[in-house]
């Protein structure tokens, strides 16, 4: 049995294409009681309703992450959280720092402070492989977010609440993915814009993200920083993949853009041990009972987890199989 089963589930940010893929397999697979869905677009949660055609165990909260007394409300009776609301643009996040900050940071602040005082047992924060070793503002405000959750533990140390934190890389079929724009292209016959043909990414589908995210609600204890171990691609591969007779041409990387992706830095190696499917990157703080996994193994110093020295990189044949699988 699902430790989510019987529970009251929420999911901040809920209407997107990971949260619409998590309510599926909550409903289908882990008999919750009720699931709340806290975003701030009601035209995607009247979509979304459509799409799981009413379901009775479904709640629509209007809310947003900024607001403490909404999330306060949303909050009450609920046992588990899947932190998922942000704003994400890169480019869109240098133009308007100042909102990202007031979404990201201090709508961070005010999940952990609502889930401590509605006494929700265990919250998984979403993060990003930007969040490690940040060169732009939306990395940077997901590295503070995440710093946030793992330090909530130490803050709410005297409560039942627990928080992780979740970072994984790209994944195949979330809004504003790669692959449905360049097979629209490539139907017209146009060109593939590649950013830079060197340029590597970790991989992973909605699916292995969504048991992923579920999974760490049984193994967590607090504070953890989970990362899952993901193949990587090489970009100019994906553009193959999607249709080998297509031409591609290089555009420039964008501001605040990596050439390789990474999602445990260097300085982080210390505190980084290797665990079944993932790597765990361990609390700064204890004090709240933390205890090091009996099976894990620790990583060399210096070690890092980046997209272009990864062990396993997806062949083009691969990457068509996944393609096809996730339906495009």
């Amino acid at each position: 049995m699902s430790l989510l089963s019987g529970s009251t589930v929420l999911i901040t940010g809920g209407t997107g294409s990971l949260g619409k893929a998590l309510t599926k397999e909550l409903l289908e697979n882990h008999d919750v009681k009720r699931l709340i869905i806290f975003s701030r677009d009601e035209l995607k949660q009247l979509e979304c309703r459509r799409m799981f055609n009413d379901d009775p165990r479904l709640r629509w909260f209007i809310g947003d992450v900024r607001d403490k007394d909404r999330l306060q409300r949303a909050f009450h009776r609920v046992d588990y959280v899947i932190h998922a609301a942000a704003l994400k643009q890169v480019d869109t996040a240098e133009y308007n720092p100042f909102e990202f900050v007031k979404t990201n940071v201090q709508g961070s602040q005010n999940v952990i402070d609502a889930a401590i005082d509605s006494g929700v047992k265990k919250v998984v924060a979403l993060s990003t492989d930007k969040a490690s070793s940040p060169v732009n503002l939306y990395g940077a405000t997901k590295l503070c977010a995440d710093r946030l959750f793992i330090s909530g533990n130490h803050y709410a140390a005297a409560y039942d609440t627990r928080f992780c934190v979740v970072r994984y890389g790209n994944v195949m079929g979330s809004r504003g993915s790669i692959v449905p724009i360049w097979e629209e292209m490539a139907k017209k016959g146009e060109s593939l814009p590649v950013t830079d043909n060197r340029m590597t990414r970790f991989w992973i589908t909605i699916s292995q993200a969504v048991k992923f995210v579920l999974d760490s609600f049984e193994l967590m204890q607090g504070g953890e920083l989970y990362v899952p171990k993901i193949p990587s691609v090489r970009i100019v591969e994906l553009a193959q993949a999607v249709d080998a007779n297509a031409a591609t041409h290089e555009i420039g990387i964008r501001p605040g853009e990596k050439l390789h992706e990474e999602m445990i830095a260097a300085d982080d190696s210390r505190r980084t041990v290797s665990v079944g499917d993932r790597y765990i990157v361990m609390p700064h703080l204890g004090g709240w009972g933390y205890e090091v996994p009996a099976d894990a193994e620790g990583v060399e110093d210096g070690w890092s987890y980046q997209s272009d020295g990864n062990d396993v990189f997806l062949s083009v044949p691969e990457l068509q199989d996944m393609i096809t699988a996730e339906g495009f």
